[in-house]
């Protein structure tokens, strides 16, 4: 049992369990569940879910429950139902024996169904979709009755098995709880719990042609599994009812609640899988798993790590009324936990030729430098320095504007962890590109400091004249405006930001970054953090994606 003095700061579900445990309900047992439905990959918003189901079933010592809601054969798969298990596994979670269907409880749903009509608090509805909608009324219209509301037990029966038995085509019929048509509450007026569908199910193949609605399904579901508080995002709120109806109507002794959090609203994304769904179905991106999409997939491949998104669920904690988180929040996770963890290396994106005239030709010398500048336990690595190398095409100026303290004719800057060097010829193509540089060195400064004290303003990374060709891929944000859907009118993709990707063929890294293994993570010093790119990164041919700028650029940009 957690103290007193622990409860402070809790959130307002840790408080309902703290005060369930404390009244003994359910026995002081806390078993959650996360119920996710196959019909596309998890994106950033069911992380969170994640990280509060399975971790107040962790706090409590109690249970968490892998349902899958596979109630509609229409849109489910088991590429999906994978690539959940692969998410959650991924971020650190385990379900034990307990991976769970909706379609492994469709018996007992049906007899539950047969329960309800036996009771009389159901029956079928012959309207046809549009006709029942209709009938239902809205917020300031009242509901009126179905003209088969009035059907007989044993004529409701009768239909609804036939229903099963497939006598029937889409649409025909409708099983619905029987509650009360005038309700203020359009949730109560005789929802549908029963369609038929006859569509090949992934699970049970033909064996079903009518399937429950998730109302009907998960509350039952639920109590079938011995869930005690089943939480759930704000939407759900006003079907509360529902599930205590339902509930109430068929399960006697223990059964489960139902709690709502704030769903994640995130800057410059979108959280709907249906709309994730269009993008990739539409070909705006490659895929569930493009490190543009914020689905756990994409972020796994863009770099990010499961303690940062655990992190991020931290920071952003369990609020009852919805809010904006700025995607920053989410960047500057990352940024953190690759901080501490990431080891440093050197690459070039723009290489610029330098040629160091004073350097003998055929020299190649080892220049040990560390790994991480904070954690000696990480160790060092050599880099090989030799009479040409590249630098970053920025870094060099022939007219330097005031501030600029890089490269520049007549300037001298030092090189990491190498030497001072002095640019003192540019070189040009016929077009007046810049080409070349010719500089010098000062061997005298062998590992970045000079023996007679002088100083330099700055520190360029580099590679040697060798170094392995990379493909480059730098991510920005997928929408160019903070919330790309908020306006139903418009088409959200309308926004999608057209500098979402670059990819560069020709950048140089230094070569022990040639055999980098897929999913092997980096901080290019002075550029930002990388990953080798799970798909496409092969030994010999390194494909890195950025994952996060070093500092938040977003922010000047807009500005600019």
């Amino acid at each position: 049992m957690t103290t007193t003095n622990e409860t402070q700061g809790l959130n307002f579900l840790q408080e309902v369990v703290e005060e369930d445990r404390r009244a003994g309900k359910h026995g002081g047992r806390v078993h959650t569940r996360f119920p996710p439905e196959p019909n596309g990959y998890l994106h950033i918003g069911h992380a969170k879910s994640i990280v509060l189901n399975f971790g107040l079933a962790q706090q409590y010592g109690g249970k968490c429950n892998l349902r899958l809601d596979d109630t509609n054969p229409l849109t489910e798969d088991t590429d999906y139902v994978e690539s959940i298990q692969r998410d959650v596994r991924w971020l650190g979670f385990d379900w034990d024996d307990r991976r769970f269907f909706a379609s492994d409880y469709f018996d007992r749903l049906y007899a539950f169904a047969e329960q309800l009509i036996s009771q009389g608090q159901a029956y079928v509805c012959s309207l046809s979709p549009e006709e029942i909608s209709q009938y239902r009324g809205n917020f300031t219209t009242p509901g009126k009755d179905s003209p088969y509301r009035t059907r007989t037990v044993e004529e409701n029966l009768d239909l609804f098995r036939r229903m099963k038995a497939g006598e029937f085509p889409d649409g025909k019929h409708t099983l619905r709880a029987k509650i009360d048509m005038t309700s203020s509450n359009p949730v109560l007026r005789d929802p549908p719990i029963y369609r038929i569908r006859h569509a090949h199910h992934h699970r049970t193949g033909d064996t079903w042609c009518i399937y429950p609605l998730y109302d009907f399904a998960h509350c039952l579901s639920d109590a079938i599994e011995g869930i005690t508080h089943s939480v759930c995002t704000l939407e759900f709120e006003n079907r509360r009812v529902l599930y205590d109806w339902i509930v109430d109507a068929l399960i006697k002794g223990d059964r489960p609640y139902q709690y709502e959090f704030a769903r994640l609203n995130l800057t410059y994304a979108v959280m709907s899988k249906r709309k994730l769904l269009q993008l990739v179905q539409e070909k705006r991106v490659s895929g569930w798993d493009d490190p543009r999409m914020l689905t756990i997939s994409g972020l796994r491949r863009r770099g990010y790590t499961p303690a940062s998104l655990r992190d991020f669920a931290k920071r952003i904690g369990v609020s009852k009324s919805d809010s904006l988180i700025d995607m920053g929040v989410l960047e500057l996770s990352i940024r953190d936990d690759l901080n501490e963890t990431a080891p440093r290396a050197m690459a070039v994106l723009r290489p610029l030729k330098v040629v160091l005239e004073n350097y003998p030709e055929g020299q190649t010398e080892e220049l040990e430098t560390a790994n991480h500048p904070k954690r000696e336990d990480m160790g060092t690595r050599k880099v090989p320095f030799m009479r040409e190398l590249y630098i970053e095409a920025d870094d060099f100026q022939e007219v330097p504007e005031k501030g600029f303290f890089r490269l520049a004719p007549g300037k001298e800057v030092r090189l990491r962890s190498a030497y001072f060097i002095k640019c003192e010829k540019v070189i040009k193509d016929a077009a007046g590109n810049i080409t070349e540089l010719r500089c010098t060195y000062d061997p005298a400064t062998r590992g970045g400091d000079s023996p007679d004290g002088r100083k330099v303003k700055g520190t360029l990374h580099w590679v040697p004249g060798n170094a392995p060709v990379a493909q480059v891929r730098l991510f920005d944000r997928l929408f160019s405006v903070e919330q790309p859907d908020k306006d139903e009118a418009k088409d959200f993709k309308e926004f999608l930001n057209p500098n979402s990707l670059e990819t560069l063929t020709g950048a140089r890294v230094e070569p022990g970054l040639a055999e980098a293994k897929p999913g092997d993570r980096f901080q290019f010093e002075r550029l930002g953090y990388f990953c080798a790119d799970a798909v496409d990164s092969k030994p010999g041919a390194p494909v890195f994606n950025r994952t996060v700028t070093l500092k938040d650029s977003w922010v000047k940009e807009q500005k600019k």
